[in-house]
């Protein structure tokens, strides 16, 4: 970034003006954030101490978390790669098409994949995806960032803002991160202006990633001064910001969530449950009335015992009763036909998966496709906005961090897969046993099938280590030879015991 550009608008200032087209979309989230889960998404100025007014019903926290669940397990499902790596034409040419290198090729494809997936695990980066997911269905925006040292960052769309094209291609990210005066490095402590400062106050960081010339360029500010060695420069297709959106609108900056789609029903839902605990409330009180002009005395009556007899009449007490039996039948229906609809929009009665985490592929692909049927294009744009980029870049961490050789440009290309598709490399399977079932059909199609390029599909789609499961074209042929000569040695040992000595010298006339 050029010292003019700095002097025309710093990140601060840009953050504020951008934060004035965004302040209509974090009012409505944090509406849809009272019916559903408070805690998700409260006021900008509320803080871990602060308390909130929490829903008369778990309607709206039952919907998010299992729309929320659903689509983690879908687009990252724990038993399966959500992906698949493809060499590009170069790579494969190197291979020289033989079907051995070919195999070989494949194999560390597949054992790459398992790599990325055990990298995911370990730097909990699927624990972050799930709770921005939440963010997603509740605001409809969220900022992942995935730092160069490995683990992953939520912003909420509290602490960012964006600026898109009429493409949707990001023009403009600033982050904003409240760091602690004390944990700040020294060199930086002399750019905050107060010296009164303590440490345990909040210093914004501001963070500016900006497109130009077909790259995406970053710095860091402090009070409107540029932090020293923060410059950064990334490609356009694999940079480590990821700004997520829920449902796309065309010439928007940002998204729209889910749940304020259905933010009547869920509003509705409230109200007539908080008014329905209030009647059912009203109508368990039990006051005795009393005629003040009766025969009946009170004292006797509270104080006898069941067969007891006192003095008085029936007509001097009565039971007060509100009578709202019928108004509490009315209010349980409208609740119960509100229920089911939001329970038909956020797939509550639909879901075939079994409690446990081990879940088999046929429940995943059944998910997956009924994301599809029922979300359309939000499981299509969290495809291409989330996933694909979330592999590339961790495929330029892994090799920035030694983890895997350097690999050139375009060399490897993701593939990510929706809907039926969803499972990766596991379809591939699928396509497999199809064929065999359907070879199986045909004459003498045993004798044309290749044994061992059938194993290894089957060990890579399932994301196994072929070279210690299935023996390379080499080693059968060596073999095939090793039993070729220990067929020749034994069949010369008959001959040679027909001439009565070994090495079949002749025996000695008597």
């Amino acid at each position: 970034m050029s010292d003019t550009q700095q002097r025309e608008e710093s990140a601060k200032a840009l953050y504020s003006r951008l934060k004035q087209e965004r302040d209509s979309y974090t009012r409505r989230a944090e509406a849809c954030a009272k019916v559903t889960i408070p805690s998700l998404f409260p006021e900008e100025s509320a803080s871990a101490s602060s308390s909130f007014d929490q829903p008369y019903q778990s309607i709206g926290s039952r919907c998010l978390n299992n729309l929320s669940n659903k689509l983690l397990l879908a687009l990252f499902p724990p038993n399966a790669t959500f992906f698949r790596l493809q060499a590009s034409a170069e790579l494969t040419n190197a291979a020289d098409g033989s079907d051995e290198n070919k195999k070989k090729l494949d194999a560390a494809l597949a054992g790459l994949e398992q790599l990325i997936l055990r990298y995911i695990e370990s730097n909990q980066i699927r624990v972050t995806i799930g709770e921005g997911l939440k963010q997603l269905a509740i605001a409809g925006n969220c900022l992942l960032y995935l730092p160069p040292n490995g683990g992953i960052k939520l912003y909420k769309l509290h602490n960012y803002v964006v600026q898109r094209d009429a493409l949707g291609t990001v023009i403009h990210i600033v982050t904003v991160d409240g760091i602690a005066y004390a944990a700040l490095p020294d060199e930086l402590k002399g750019m905050v202006d107060d010296n009164d400062i303590k440490p345990e106050t909040q210093v914004d960081v501001y963070t500016h990633i900006y497109l130009e010339d077909g790259q995406y360029l970053s710095y860091q500010e402090i009070n409107e001064k540029a932090v020293p060695g923060s410059d950064g420069s990334y490609p356009q297709n694999n940079y480590p910001w990821f700004p997520l959106r829920m449902v796309k609108v065309d010439g928007e900056s940002y998204g729209r969530g889910y749940v304020e789609e259905y933010y009547g029903d869920l509003k509705e839902a409230d109200a007539v449950s908080k008014s329905l605990g209030e009647l059912i409330a009203l109508e368990a009180f039990v006051v005795h009335l009393v005629n003040p002009t009766g025969q009946t005395r009170i004292k006797p009556l509270k104080d006898a015992k069941s067969g007891d007899f006192i003095p008085g009449r029936p007509d001097d007490i009565s039971v007060y009763q509100t009578g709202k039996a019928g108004s509490i039948q009315i209010a349980m229906s409208f609740l119960q036909s509100i229920a089911e609809r939001l329970g038909y929009a956020f797939m509550l009665n639909s879901s075939v998966q079994r409690n446990g985490e081990r879940v088999t592929a046929e429940e995943i692909r059944y998910v997956a496709q009924e994301l599809e049927d029922n979300l359309g294009s939000i499981y299509s744009i969290l495809t291409q906005e989330l996933q694909l980029p979330l592999v590339r870049r961790l495929l330029s961490q892994l090799q920035t961090a030694g983890y895997i050789k350097e690999l050139p440009e375009g060399a490897v290309n993701p593939q990510i897969t929706t809907g039926m598709e969803a499972l990766g490399r596991g379809h591939d399977l699928m396509k497999l046993q199809t064929f065999l079932q359907f070879a199986a059909t045909l004459p003498e199609t045993a004798s044309r099938l290749k044994g061992g390029g059938i194993l290894s599909m089957a060990a890579n789609s399932l994301g196994l280590d072929t070279s210690t499961l299935v023996k390379s074209d080499e080693e059968v042929q060596q073999e095939q030879e090793q039993a070729a000569l220990m067929q020749a040695a034994q069949s010369a040992i008959p001959e040679a015991a027909q001439q009565g000595l070994p090495g079949g010298a002749p025996q000695p006339q008597q």
